[in-house]
């Protein structure tokens, strides 16, 4: 068992891999562009190799090949496993291009290159990496979701937590979303300023599919806490909030890329421009900077209350990553766009004053 567990990261990602290849995909046009000044482009069929997976998962779990609790029961093993995966792709991505001038601690950490591809971007490292993590993170919420009702359906064995199987829900949501909407984000911070180190590649193959699910991991053997109904309703409530405002921002920002006079959710888009660069200032970018990172931060706050175990520290863990990666984040991006924007970035930030929280921050 302690063998399979570990190998169990590397096998998944083998066989999401062979489906990502196989099933058929569209080639879709980036933001970002290679040295000749092309815009590259990206191979996208996320959501058919989700759903393929996941139908997989059902199937060896019904033939008793693969039980559906696997990757709960091996989970902690599973973690080894995708921590070596993780290590060795880092290492493996960073030697093989040149060094950036920096030591090659930071280039290991973050990278060296932006834009890794293979065969002219049949497969490209960025959407590999986040279709992956996605997939595997999704099966660990099955698996999750599975020991939840193993243990709590069988008479007497007490009651099944319907908070429980809401954050499961939550985090199913944001797997198949991400996937649904693939092509917007190949417009956001991660393609275009981001490169292939350690941070983005054990990043998605180790810490997304697995520590975006530790408030599972902590609360799938406990029984229903009882929490209100109404107070589970509110933390779904509060859910869709902090999607609304992420994907809302995300897809404002890409129809004002791609078709920047189409109004989005009846938003006519406004912008200041210096000529040659245009920003917007309206809707949900008007409200702060980095709005997104705000819906992403309170997601992640309402699945850790879905799971009603409000006392299990580790069930902060989720939301207490997102804030410090969005303050770090926040502040790159904010250098990348002054270097980038110059004066307009000054007159931009003059009229979006706050960074993540509107009012606030």
């Amino acid at each position: 068992m302690i063998a399979l567990g570990l190998l169990t990261p590397l096998i998944a990602y083998a066989v999401i891999t062979l489906l990502a290849v196989v099933i058929p995909s569209r080639r879709r046009p980036g933001y970002v562009t290679n040295a000749a000044g092309q815009v590259l482009t990206y191979r996208t069929n996320g959501k058919w190799v989700l759903a393929a997976s996941v139908i997989l998962w059902f199937v060896l779990g019904l033939t008793h090949l693969v039980p559906f609790t696997w990757l709960y029961d091996t989970r902690w093993w599973g973690l080894i496993g995708a921590v070596v995966v993780g290590l060795v792709f880092s290492f493996v991505v960073v030697v093989r291009h040149p060094s950036t001038g920096k030591g090659f601690l930071a280039d290991l950490w973050f990278g060296r290159a932006k834009d890794v591809q293979l065969r002219d971007g049949f497969l490209d490292a960025k959407v590999w990496l986040y279709l992956v993590g996605a997939v595997l993170l999704q099966l660990n919420v099955l698996s999750c979701a599975a020991e939840q009702l193993a243990t709590f359906s069988g008479a007497g064995a007490g009651s099944v937590n319907p908070g429980f199987l809401l954050a499961c829900a939550m985090l199913t949501w944001f797997c198949c979303e991400y996937l649904i909407f693939e092509r917007v984000h190949l417009w956001t911070y991660d393609f275009i300023a981001e490169r292939v180190g350690f941070k983005l590649g054990f990043g998605c193959l180790a810490f997304y599919p697995y520590f975006y699910a530790v408030a599972l991991w902590f609360t799938a053997a406990l029984p229903d806490p009882g929490v209100p109904v109404w107070a589970t309703v509110l933390f779904g409530v509060l859910f869709l909030g902090g999607w609304v405002l992420t994907r809302g921002a995300n897809m404002q920002k890409f129809f004002f890329k791609t078709r920047p006079d189409r109004r989005f959710l009846r938003i006519a888009p406004q912008s200041i421009s210096d000529g040659t660069h245009s920003l917007l200032v309206n809707g949900f970018w008007g409200g702060s900077r980095h709005i997104n990172y705000l819906g992403e931060i309170i997601q992640a706050v309402a699945i850790a209350l879905a799971t009603g175990y409000f006392g299990v520290w580790e069930i902060w863990l989720y939301p207490l990553y997102y804030v410090a990666l969005f303050l770090g984040r926040q502040a790159d991006d904010d250098k990348v766009c002054r270097a980038k924007y110059g004066a307009l970035w000054d007159e931009y930030t003059a009229k979006v004053k706050y960074k993540i929280v509107p009012g606030v921050y």
